[in-house]
Protein backbone atom coordinates (compact mmCIF):
# COMPACT_ATOMS: atom_id res chain seq x y z
CA UNK A 1 0.00 0.00 0.00
CA UNK A 2 2.64 2.60 1.10
CA UNK A 3 4.45 2.35 -2.72
CA UNK A 4 1.10 3.10 -4.42
CA UNK A 5 0.64 6.59 -2.59
CA UNK A 6 4.31 7.83 -2.34
CA UNK A 7 4.42 7.22 -6.11
CA UNK A 8 1.01 8.92 -6.36
CA UNK A 9 2.88 12.31 -4.80
CA UNK A 10 5.75 12.19 -6.69
CA UNK A 11 4.67 11.94 -9.82
CA UNK A 12 0.57 13.67 -9.73
CA UNK A 13 2.21 17.24 -10.96
CA UNK A 14 3.40 15.57 -14.22
CA UNK A 15 0.44 13.07 -14.92
CA UNK A 16 -2.74 14.01 -13.86
CA UNK A 17 -3.83 15.61 -17.39
CA UNK A 18 -3.75 12.11 -18.33
CA UNK A 19 -4.31 9.89 -15.69
CA UNK A 20 -7.92 11.54 -14.88
CA UNK A 21 -9.24 12.78 -18.28
CA UNK A 22 -12.27 10.48 -18.07
CA UNK A 23 -13.35 11.42 -14.98
CA UNK A 24 -12.70 15.05 -15.77
CA UNK A 25 -14.69 15.23 -18.90
CA UNK A 26 -18.25 14.43 -16.84
CA UNK A 27 -17.61 15.95 -13.34
CA UNK A 28 -13.50 16.98 -13.84
CA UNK A 29 -13.25 20.54 -12.02
CA UNK A 30 -9.64 22.84 -12.87
CA UNK A 31 -8.36 26.14 -11.04
CA UNK A 32 -9.61 29.33 -12.60
CA UNK A 33 -8.26 31.47 -9.11
CA UNK A 34 -6.92 31.48 -6.07
CA UNK A 35 -6.49 34.47 -3.23
CA UNK A 36 -5.86 34.29 0.46
CA UNK A 37 -6.38 36.55 3.66
CA UNK A 38 -4.64 36.74 7.01
CA UNK A 39 -7.57 37.44 9.99
CA UNK A 40 -5.55 37.75 13.30
CA UNK A 41 -7.01 37.29 16.90
CA UNK A 42 -5.83 37.57 20.84
CA UNK A 43 -7.21 34.99 23.13
CA UNK A 44 -9.26 35.66 25.70
CA UNK A 45 -6.86 33.59 27.64
CA UNK A 46 -3.42 32.27 27.23
CA UNK A 47 -3.31 28.30 26.24
CA UNK A 48 0.03 26.13 27.44
CA UNK A 49 0.42 23.15 25.28
CA UNK A 50 4.13 21.65 24.26
CA UNK A 51 5.84 23.77 27.24
CA UNK A 52 5.32 27.07 25.46
CA UNK A 53 1.78 29.83 26.82
CA UNK A 54 0.12 31.31 23.49
CA UNK A 55 -1.94 34.22 23.36
CA UNK A 56 -2.64 34.88 19.90
CA UNK A 57 -3.62 33.52 16.14
CA UNK A 58 -3.56 33.93 12.71
CA UNK A 59 -6.24 32.82 10.70
CA UNK A 60 -5.29 32.02 6.65
CA UNK A 61 -8.87 32.40 4.57
CA UNK A 62 -8.54 31.25 0.68
CA UNK A 63 -11.12 31.08 -1.69
CA UNK A 64 -10.76 29.55 -4.81
CA UNK A 65 -12.68 30.18 -7.97
CA UNK A 66 -13.01 26.65 -10.05
CA UNK A 67 -14.52 25.81 -13.57
CA UNK A 68 -16.48 22.71 -14.85
CA UNK A 69 -17.69 21.07 -17.71
CA UNK A 70 -19.55 23.87 -19.87
CA UNK A 71 -17.71 26.60 -18.50
CA UNK A 72 -19.64 26.35 -15.20
CA UNK A 73 -17.85 28.04 -12.09
CA UNK A 74 -18.05 27.70 -8.55
CA UNK A 75 -16.23 29.49 -5.48
CA UNK A 76 -14.68 27.66 -2.66
CA UNK A 77 -13.89 28.93 0.76
CA UNK A 78 -11.61 27.31 3.47
CA UNK A 79 -10.17 28.91 6.48
CA UNK A 80 -7.60 27.29 9.32
CA UNK A 81 -5.56 29.08 11.93
CA UNK A 82 -1.76 28.70 11.53
CA UNK A 83 -1.32 27.00 14.76
CA UNK A 84 2.77 27.65 13.86
CA UNK A 85 3.42 26.53 17.60
CA UNK A 86 2.18 23.29 17.10
CA UNK A 87 3.14 22.65 13.46
CA UNK A 88 6.47 24.50 13.54
CA UNK A 89 8.13 24.14 17.09
CA UNK A 90 11.57 25.53 17.27
CA UNK A 91 14.18 26.26 19.59
CA UNK A 92 16.22 28.23 17.14
CA UNK A 93 13.14 30.42 15.85
CA UNK A 94 10.89 33.24 17.45
CA UNK A 95 7.34 32.89 17.13
CA UNK A 96 7.08 35.42 14.49
CA UNK A 97 9.40 33.80 12.08
CA UNK A 98 7.99 30.60 11.85
CA UNK A 99 4.43 32.75 11.78
CA UNK A 100 6.29 34.78 8.73
CA UNK A 101 7.40 31.76 7.00
CA UNK A 102 4.03 29.99 7.41
CA UNK A 103 2.94 33.77 5.67
CA UNK A 104 4.95 33.73 2.95
CA UNK A 105 4.07 29.52 2.29
CA UNK A 106 0.66 31.12 1.91
CA UNK A 107 1.62 33.09 -1.07
CA UNK A 108 3.56 30.92 -2.74
CA UNK A 109 0.96 28.16 -2.51
CA UNK A 110 -1.48 30.44 -3.65
CA UNK A 111 1.07 31.37 -6.81
CA UNK A 112 1.34 27.24 -7.26
CA UNK A 113 -2.66 26.73 -7.32
CA UNK A 114 -2.94 29.96 -9.88
CA UNK A 115 -0.63 28.42 -12.39
CA UNK A 116 -1.64 24.72 -12.09
CA UNK A 117 -3.92 23.61 -15.10
CA UNK A 118 -5.09 19.69 -14.34
CA UNK A 119 -8.62 18.91 -13.75
CA UNK A 120 -9.99 16.22 -11.80
CA UNK A 121 -11.87 15.92 -8.71
CA UNK A 122 -11.12 17.71 -5.93
CA UNK A 123 -9.14 14.79 -4.35
CA UNK A 124 -7.15 14.99 -7.10
CA UNK A 125 -6.06 18.50 -7.41
CA UNK A 126 -5.65 18.68 -3.66
CA UNK A 127 -3.01 15.30 -3.75
CA UNK A 128 -1.61 16.82 -6.70
CA UNK A 129 -0.63 19.81 -5.53
CA UNK A 130 0.90 18.42 -2.63
CA UNK A 131 4.77 17.68 -4.22
CA UNK A 132 4.78 21.11 -5.79
CA UNK A 133 3.92 22.91 -1.84
CA UNK A 134 6.56 20.51 -0.25
CA UNK A 135 8.67 21.97 -3.04
CA UNK A 136 7.65 25.61 -2.34
CA UNK A 137 8.68 25.03 1.73
CA UNK A 138 11.49 23.54 1.03
CA UNK A 139 12.67 26.16 -1.06
CA UNK A 140 11.27 28.88 1.70
CA UNK A 141 13.69 27.25 3.85
CA UNK A 142 16.72 27.95 1.51
CA UNK A 143 15.56 31.59 0.29
CA UNK A 144 14.42 32.73 4.42
CA UNK A 145 17.75 31.45 5.65
CA UNK A 146 16.02 29.36 8.26
CA UNK A 147 17.86 27.71 10.98
CA UNK A 148 15.28 24.94 11.04
CA UNK A 149 13.58 23.71 7.84
CA UNK A 150 10.02 23.88 7.52
CA UNK A 151 7.98 20.57 8.74
CA UNK A 152 5.92 18.72 6.58
CA UNK A 153 3.43 19.53 8.85
CA UNK A 154 3.77 22.72 8.87
CA UNK A 155 3.37 22.66 4.76
CA UNK A 156 0.17 20.63 5.30
CA UNK A 157 -1.48 22.86 7.94
CA UNK A 158 -0.52 26.19 5.40
CA UNK A 159 -2.25 24.20 2.71
CA UNK A 160 -5.07 22.97 4.37
CA UNK A 161 -7.33 26.14 3.69
CA UNK A 162 -6.81 25.71 0.02
CA UNK A 163 -7.48 22.13 -0.10
CA UNK A 164 -10.86 22.50 1.80
CA UNK A 165 -11.57 25.74 -0.60
CA UNK A 166 -11.51 23.18 -3.14
CA UNK A 167 -13.51 20.46 -1.84
CA UNK A 168 -16.28 22.96 -1.11
CA UNK A 169 -15.94 24.57 -4.50
CA UNK A 170 -16.08 21.19 -5.63
CA UNK A 171 -19.44 20.42 -4.21
CA UNK A 172 -21.18 23.80 -4.98
CA UNK A 173 -20.41 23.67 -8.46
CA UNK A 174 -22.15 20.68 -8.36
CA UNK A 175 -24.63 22.05 -6.13
CA UNK A 176 -24.34 18.68 -3.23
CA UNK A 177 -22.46 18.47 -0.21
CA UNK A 178 -18.81 17.49 -0.98
CA UNK A 179 -19.44 14.33 1.12
CA UNK A 180 -22.29 13.35 -1.43
CA UNK A 181 -18.96 13.18 -4.07
CA UNK A 182 -16.99 10.61 -2.78
CA UNK A 183 -18.28 7.46 -4.60
CA UNK A 184 -17.92 6.35 -8.42
CA UNK A 185 -20.80 8.84 -9.72
CA UNK A 186 -17.65 11.66 -8.71
CA UNK A 187 -14.45 10.13 -7.52
CA UNK A 188 -11.66 9.50 -11.00
CA UNK A 189 -10.50 6.82 -9.60
CA UNK A 190 -11.25 3.93 -7.17
CA UNK A 191 -9.38 4.37 -3.65
CA UNK A 192 -6.80 1.72 -5.13
CA UNK A 193 -5.27 4.33 -7.27
CA UNK A 194 -3.88 6.52 -4.19
CA UNK A 195 -3.64 3.45 -1.37
CA UNK A 196 -2.86 0.32 -3.13
CA UNK A 197 -4.44 -3.09 -4.35
CA UNK A 198 -6.09 -3.37 -0.80
CA UNK A 199 -8.80 -0.90 -1.82
CA UNK A 200 -9.18 -2.07 -5.18
CA UNK A 201 -13.46 -1.35 -6.25
CA UNK A 202 -13.48 0.77 -3.10
CA UNK A 203 -14.49 4.61 -2.98
CA UNK A 204 -14.01 7.10 -0.17
CA UNK A 205 -18.07 6.85 0.56
CA UNK A 206 -17.29 3.33 1.94
CA UNK A 207 -15.19 4.83 4.76
CA UNK A 208 -17.64 8.35 5.04
CA UNK A 209 -20.96 8.67 5.22
CA UNK A 210 -23.16 10.68 3.08
CA UNK A 211 -25.14 12.82 6.08
CA UNK A 212 -23.36 13.94 9.32
CA UNK A 213 -24.51 12.49 12.72
CA UNK A 214 -27.13 14.56 14.17
CA UNK A 215 -25.53 15.05 17.62
CA UNK A 216 -21.97 14.71 19.30
CA UNK A 217 -20.32 15.33 22.61
CA UNK A 218 -18.07 18.46 22.82
CA UNK A 219 -14.75 17.96 23.90
CA UNK A 220 -13.64 20.60 26.52
CA UNK A 221 -10.14 21.65 26.70
CA UNK A 222 -8.59 21.80 30.00
CA UNK A 223 -5.34 23.58 29.72
CA UNK A 224 -2.39 23.00 31.91
CA UNK A 225 -2.91 26.22 33.31
CA UNK A 226 -6.35 26.59 33.12
CA UNK A 227 -8.14 27.38 36.56
CA UNK A 228 -9.93 24.37 38.03
CA UNK A 229 -11.69 26.44 40.84
CA UNK A 230 -12.23 30.13 41.91
CA UNK A 231 -8.73 29.68 43.98
CA UNK A 232 -6.78 28.99 41.53
CA UNK A 233 -8.01 32.65 39.35
CA UNK A 234 -5.41 35.22 39.80
CA UNK A 235 -7.49 37.77 38.32
CA UNK A 236 -10.59 37.66 36.57
CA UNK A 237 -11.58 38.31 32.89
CA UNK A 238 -14.97 39.86 33.13
CA UNK A 239 -15.94 39.15 29.87
CA UNK A 240 -19.53 36.98 30.93
CA UNK A 241 -17.93 33.70 30.28
CA UNK A 242 -16.84 31.00 32.32
CA UNK A 243 -13.38 31.02 33.99
CA UNK A 244 -13.37 28.03 35.91
CA UNK A 245 -13.96 24.13 34.71
CA UNK A 246 -16.94 23.77 37.46
CA UNK A 247 -18.58 27.31 35.99
CA UNK A 248 -17.97 25.49 32.09
CA UNK A 249 -19.20 22.35 33.26
CA UNK A 250 -22.23 23.75 34.20
CA UNK A 251 -22.69 26.71 31.57
CA UNK A 252 -22.60 23.94 28.73
CA UNK A 253 -23.55 20.83 30.13
CA UNK A 254 -19.91 18.82 29.56
CA UNK A 255 -19.69 15.87 29.60
CA UNK A 256 -16.07 15.14 28.05
CA UNK A 257 -12.89 16.62 29.26
CA UNK A 258 -9.59 16.80 27.34
CA UNK A 259 -6.92 17.32 29.54
CA UNK A 260 -3.48 18.94 28.78
CA UNK A 261 -0.64 17.59 31.00
CA UNK A 262 3.19 18.11 30.84
CA UNK A 263 4.85 14.75 30.21
CA UNK A 264 7.72 15.79 32.49
CA UNK A 265 6.87 15.56 35.85
CA UNK A 266 5.11 12.69 36.71
CA UNK A 267 3.69 13.71 40.16
CA UNK A 268 1.88 16.62 38.64
CA UNK A 269 0.78 14.89 35.89
CA UNK A 270 -1.30 12.17 38.13
CA UNK A 271 -2.15 14.34 40.71
CA UNK A 272 -3.77 17.01 37.84
CA UNK A 273 -5.72 14.15 36.09
CA UNK A 274 -7.20 13.08 39.58
CA UNK A 275 -8.02 17.02 40.99
CA UNK A 276 -9.99 17.48 37.44
CA UNK A 277 -11.71 13.88 37.93
CA UNK A 278 -12.51 15.73 41.62
CA UNK A 279 -13.93 18.60 40.19
CA UNK A 280 -15.94 16.74 37.38
CA UNK A 281 -17.57 14.52 39.87
CA UNK A 282 -18.64 16.99 42.46
CA UNK A 283 -19.94 19.42 39.63
CA UNK A 284 -21.68 16.79 36.88
CA UNK A 285 -25.35 17.17 37.92
CA UNK A 286 -26.91 15.63 34.12
CA UNK A 287 -28.40 12.09 33.98
CA UNK A 288 -26.79 9.52 35.01
CA UNK A 289 -26.99 7.77 31.45
CA UNK A 290 -24.24 10.84 30.68
CA UNK A 291 -21.07 9.62 31.44
CA UNK A 292 -18.09 11.46 31.90
CA UNK A 293 -15.07 10.84 29.59
CA UNK A 294 -11.44 12.18 28.80
CA UNK A 295 -9.04 12.24 26.67
CA UNK A 296 -4.97 12.71 27.51
CA UNK A 297 -2.87 15.00 25.98
CA UNK A 298 0.99 15.38 26.62
CA UNK A 299 1.90 17.15 23.47
CA UNK A 300 4.83 14.75 23.09
CA UNK A 301 6.63 15.26 26.03
CA UNK A 302 6.86 11.85 27.89
CA UNK A 303 10.33 10.85 27.74
CA UNK A 304 9.27 7.33 26.90
CA UNK A 305 6.55 4.97 27.05
CA UNK A 306 7.30 3.80 30.17
CA UNK A 307 6.93 7.51 31.46
CA UNK A 308 3.21 6.28 29.69
CA UNK A 309 2.95 3.58 31.23
CA UNK A 310 3.77 4.38 34.94
CA UNK A 311 1.54 7.08 34.74
CA UNK A 312 -1.48 5.34 33.75
CA UNK A 313 -0.81 2.51 36.54
CA UNK A 314 -0.62 5.62 39.25
CA UNK A 315 -3.85 7.06 37.97
CA UNK A 316 -5.30 3.60 38.03
CA UNK A 317 -4.24 2.67 41.42
CA UNK A 318 -5.07 5.96 43.13
CA UNK A 319 -8.27 7.25 41.27
CA UNK A 320 -9.63 4.04 39.63
CA UNK A 321 -13.28 5.49 37.90
CA UNK A 322 -10.63 8.41 36.58
CA UNK A 323 -8.85 5.84 34.69
CA UNK A 324 -12.41 4.06 33.51
CA UNK A 325 -13.20 7.19 32.12
CA UNK A 326 -9.79 7.96 30.03
CA UNK A 327 -11.14 7.24 26.20
CA UNK A 328 -7.62 7.83 24.82
CA UNK A 329 -4.45 9.31 24.96
CA UNK A 330 -2.87 11.39 22.50
CA UNK A 331 0.96 11.08 21.08
CA UNK A 332 2.88 11.12 24.23
CA UNK A 333 6.21 10.69 22.74
CA UNK A 334 8.51 12.74 19.61
CA UNK A 335 7.34 13.05 16.80
CA UNK A 336 9.94 11.51 14.73
CA UNK A 337 9.05 8.30 14.68
CA UNK A 338 11.75 6.62 12.38
CA UNK A 339 14.54 8.63 15.30
CA UNK A 340 12.58 7.02 18.29
CA UNK A 341 11.87 3.31 17.20
CA UNK A 342 11.97 2.45 20.74
CA UNK A 343 9.37 3.98 21.82
CA UNK A 344 6.92 1.24 20.85
CA UNK A 345 2.81 1.73 22.11
CA UNK A 346 1.99 -1.90 22.47
CA UNK A 347 2.25 -2.09 26.29
CA UNK A 348 0.58 1.25 26.84
CA UNK A 349 -2.22 0.56 24.03
CA UNK A 350 -3.15 -2.52 25.89
CA UNK A 351 -3.90 -0.36 28.93
CA UNK A 352 -5.90 2.54 26.83
CA UNK A 353 -6.40 3.49 22.74
CA UNK A 354 -3.33 5.45 22.04
CA UNK A 355 -3.21 7.86 18.86
CA UNK A 356 -0.66 9.18 16.79
CA UNK A 357 -1.22 13.03 16.15
CA UNK A 358 1.98 15.16 15.05
CA UNK A 359 3.36 12.41 13.83
CA UNK A 360 0.45 11.47 11.47
CA UNK A 361 1.59 13.74 8.05
CA UNK A 362 0.81 10.74 5.67
CA UNK A 363 -0.41 7.19 5.43
CA UNK A 364 3.27 5.81 4.98
CA UNK A 365 3.24 7.64 8.52
CA UNK A 366 0.30 6.05 9.97
CA UNK A 367 1.68 2.52 8.72
CA UNK A 368 4.47 3.23 10.86
CA UNK A 369 2.86 3.97 13.90
CA UNK A 370 0.51 1.30 14.07
CA UNK A 371 3.52 -1.39 13.41
CA UNK A 372 4.85 0.68 16.58
CA UNK A 373 2.18 -0.07 18.65
CA UNK A 374 -0.20 3.15 18.17
CA UNK A 375 -3.70 1.94 18.20
CA UNK A 376 -5.64 4.70 16.78
CA UNK A 377 -5.44 8.06 14.68
CA UNK A 378 -6.15 11.72 15.62
CA UNK A 379 -7.66 13.17 12.36
CA UNK A 380 -7.39 16.94 11.66
CA UNK A 381 -9.17 19.03 9.48
CA UNK A 382 -5.69 21.33 9.62
CA UNK A 383 -3.77 18.28 7.55
CA UNK A 384 -5.98 18.67 4.56
CA UNK A 385 -9.29 17.25 3.71
CA UNK A 386 -7.90 15.01 0.86
CA UNK A 387 -4.94 14.00 2.98
CA UNK A 388 -7.84 13.04 6.37
CA UNK A 389 -10.05 11.20 3.64
CA UNK A 390 -6.59 8.78 2.77
CA UNK A 391 -6.00 8.25 6.06
CA UNK A 392 -9.64 7.58 7.97
CA UNK A 393 -9.97 5.13 5.27
CA UNK A 394 -6.69 3.39 5.58
CA UNK A 395 -7.43 3.43 9.65
CA UNK A 396 -10.47 2.04 9.11
CA UNK A 397 -9.46 -0.43 6.99
CA UNK A 398 -6.61 -1.52 10.00
CA UNK A 399 -9.68 -1.39 12.63
CA UNK A 400 -7.71 1.91 14.15
CA UNK A 401 -9.31 3.62 16.75
CA UNK A 402 -10.49 7.07 15.46
CA UNK A 403 -11.02 10.61 16.86
CA UNK A 404 -11.46 14.01 14.79
CA UNK A 405 -9.37 16.85 16.65
CA UNK A 406 -9.02 20.23 15.88
CA UNK A 407 -6.37 23.04 16.15
CA UNK A 408 -8.39 25.92 18.32
CA UNK A 409 -10.42 25.98 15.29
CA UNK A 410 -12.90 29.05 14.87
CA UNK A 411 -15.61 29.82 12.60
CA UNK A 412 -15.63 27.98 8.90
CA UNK A 413 -12.27 25.96 10.03
CA UNK A 414 -14.73 24.41 13.06
CA UNK A 415 -17.45 23.85 10.67
CA UNK A 416 -14.41 21.84 8.55
CA UNK A 417 -13.42 19.71 11.58
CA UNK A 418 -17.28 19.35 12.76
CA UNK A 419 -18.35 18.09 9.28
CA UNK A 420 -15.46 15.39 9.41
CA UNK A 421 -16.14 13.87 13.05
CA UNK A 422 -19.78 14.11 11.97
CA UNK A 423 -19.12 11.57 8.92
CA UNK A 424 -15.94 9.82 10.11
CA UNK A 425 -17.62 6.16 11.21
CA UNK A 426 -16.16 5.55 14.61
CA UNK A 427 -15.60 9.09 15.53
CA UNK A 428 -17.11 9.48 19.05
CA UNK A 429 -16.77 13.34 19.68
CA UNK A 430 -15.67 16.45 18.72
CA UNK A 431 -13.12 19.24 20.17
CA UNK A 432 -14.22 22.65 20.06
CA UNK A 433 -11.71 25.16 21.71
CA UNK A 434 -11.83 27.96 20.38
CA UNK A 435 -15.30 28.81 21.89
CA UNK A 436 -13.30 29.06 25.08
CA UNK A 437 -9.72 30.56 23.62
CA UNK A 438 -10.70 32.65 20.46
CA UNK A 439 -14.62 33.36 21.22
CA UNK A 440 -13.98 36.96 19.08
CA UNK A 441 -13.56 34.93 16.22
CA UNK A 442 -16.50 32.81 16.56
CA UNK A 443 -19.27 35.46 16.93
CA UNK A 444 -20.02 36.30 12.94
CA UNK A 445 -20.86 32.35 13.08
CA UNK A 446 -23.17 31.73 16.12
CA UNK A 447 -26.28 33.14 14.30
CA UNK A 448 -26.08 31.64 11.21
CA UNK A 449 -25.01 28.01 12.72
CA UNK A 450 -26.00 28.10 16.40
CA UNK A 451 -26.02 24.34 17.24
CA UNK A 452 -22.19 24.06 15.91
CA UNK A 453 -20.60 27.61 18.09
CA UNK A 454 -23.19 27.39 21.36
CA UNK A 455 -22.94 24.25 23.04
CA UNK A 456 -26.32 23.28 25.28
CA UNK A 457 -25.85 19.70 27.05
CA UNK A 458 -22.32 18.89 26.60
CA UNK A 459 -23.49 18.28 22.96
CA UNK A 460 -22.78 19.87 19.33
CA UNK A 461 -25.69 19.81 16.67
CA UNK A 462 -23.97 18.36 13.38
CA UNK A 463 -27.07 16.78 11.84
CA UNK A 464 -27.41 21.07 10.15
CA UNK A 465 -23.92 20.72 8.21
CA UNK A 466 -26.11 19.56 5.20
CA UNK A 467 -25.59 22.52 3.00
CA UNK A 468 -23.57 22.79 -0.64
CA UNK A 469 -19.85 21.86 -0.35
CA UNK A 470 -18.11 21.39 3.07
CA UNK A 471 -21.49 22.74 4.35
CA UNK A 472 -19.43 26.74 6.06
CA UNK A 473 -20.70 29.28 3.21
Amino acid sequence: MPHSRRSFLKTASAMPALSVARGAARRGIRIREVSHAFEDYQYRTPLKFGGVISDRCTLLNVTTVVEGPGGKTASGFGSMTLGNVWSFPSRELTYNQTLDAMKAMAARFTASANRYKETGHALDLGLGLEPLFLKAAADLTRELELAEPIPALCTLVTASPLDASLHDAYGKLHGVNVYHTYGPDFMTHDLSYYLGPDFKGEYLDRYVTREPKTWMPVYHLVGAVDPLADSDVKKRIGDGLPETLPEWIRYNGLTHLKIKLDGDNLDWDSERVIRVNQVAEQTWRGPKSAQLVYSLDFNERCPNVGYLIDFLNRVKERAPRAFDRIQYIEQPTGRDLRAHRENVMHAAARLRPVVIDESLTSVENLLLAREMGYSGAALKACKGQSQVLLMAAAAQKHKMFLCVQDLTCPGASLIHSAGLAARIPGVAAIEANARQFCPAANKPWEARFPGIFVIRDGRMQTGVLTGAGLGAV
